[in-house]
């Protein structure tokens, strides 16, 4: 969903809280100016280093140790082949991703992380 199809859509009496990863373009003036002029959106990221919290790198992680680790391919067009056939296999039996840890251990897993980065400064 885009973040206007979600103000779109939602109540307009409601705070708008999006999730984003850490990139640089949702910090550009073009964006702060907007969201200046939408104050009920709000963005909050996920730290950099908690790659782990981002849905797309656990899959990219999935993708490497099940299928690509120990791969060796001649060519381009056959690691897509490869990739390709893991992505139809996964998707004809798709599940949501469930979090085994509570929240209360993913919230100290990242002030651990956040105190890691504060003495690497």
């Amino acid at each position: 969903m885009s973040i206007k199809a979600g103000e779109d859509q939602a109540d307009p009496e409601k705070e708008l809280h999006f999730i984003l990863d850490n990139y640089a373009t949702h910090k550009h003036s073009k964006v702060r100016a907007w969201l200046k002029r939408n104050p009920r959106v709000q963005f909050h990221f996920v730290p950099t280093s908690s790659s782990w919290l981002n849905l797309v790198e656990r899959f990219f992680s999935e993708l490497t140790t099940r299928q690509l680790k120990r791969l060796a391919v001649t060519s381009v067009s056959e690691l897509e082949d490869t990739t390709g056939r893991y992505i139809e296999a996964r998707n004809r039996h798709p599940r949501p991703f469930t979090w085994t840890a509570s929240v209360k251990e993913i919230i100290a897993k990242v002030e651990r992380g956040k105190q890691t980065l504060a003495t690497l400064h």
